[in-house]
This record gives structure tokens, sequence and C-alpha cells, in this order.
């Protein structure tokens, strides 16, 4: 009995751990927080993205972090997310949230993949896809 309540009492804690990571990713894109937005990500990690004209849009955290830091830092730009659900198997998880952008009327699912490294645990690669256009 005591084994399975640790190991729920650790879960929940992963669990949270893992929601404040996408929490700085979520408020530094809606932000304009470049760096809290790298500090979500794996430096090497690889988002897979929508973009108008290509099938595949590929890049890095420091590359997409970079067009927030052009804009007033601290100030709502219109972007908003939520953390749909979790899943957690030990030192990895599968997260996925609803990212809606007010400007355009655009509505993104995004999928991640993170991993606890060091103690931290870090996005490692994310995907994203458009499901509403205007």
């Amino acid at each position: 009995m005591f084994m399975a309540l640790t190991t729920v009492g650790y879960a929940q804690q992963e669990l949270l751990e893992i929601q404040k990571t996408l929490d700085r990713y979520i408020e530094g894109t809606s932000y304009n927080k470049p760096e809290m937005i790298r500090s979500a990500f794996y430096e090497d990690a690889d988002l897979f993205l929508s973009k108008k004209g290509q099938e595949l849009f590929i890049l890095k955290p420091d590359t997409y972090a970079a067009p927030f830091g052009k804009k007033q830092q601290g100030t709502f730009n219109g972007r908003t997310g939520k953390v749909l659900d979790i899943s957690l198997a030990n030192n990895i998880a599968i997260a996925r949230a609803e990212i809606y952008i007010e400007e355009g009327n655009l509505r993104f699912v995004d999928l991640f993949l993170l991993k606890k490294l060091s103690g931290e645990w870090k996005i490692i690669s994310k995907a994203a896809t458009l499901v509403t256009t205007p």
C-alpha cells in the first residue's frame, strides 16, 4: 500500500513539473519572452511546424524564440494556450496543447515530447498543426 501511494505521489509531482515546463513555453509565447521559451526546450530540440506552402517546416528553439524578442517583452500578443493532456512514463512524457492566435483566428494543436534531463523536464520535440483556417 505504501509503495502504491509513493508511486502516485511521485507521478503527481512529475506531472506538476511537466506542467511548469509547458507553462513556461505558453507564457513565453503569449508575452514575448524569448528566454522563457528557450528555457522550456532542450537546446537541440526539433520543432516541426505548420507553414503555408511547406509540407514540413523545421526550426530549433533559438530560431523559433527569436521573433518573440522583436516584440515588446511582457506585453500580451493575442496568443493563448492551454494544456489538454499529459501522459507520463518514467522519465519521458507526451503532452498536447491547444494554441489560439487571435490575429487571423488561428487554432493549432501542439504535440510535445518531453524528457527529464539532469533533473529538469525539457521539451525535446514539438509538432504543430493548424486545425482551423480563417
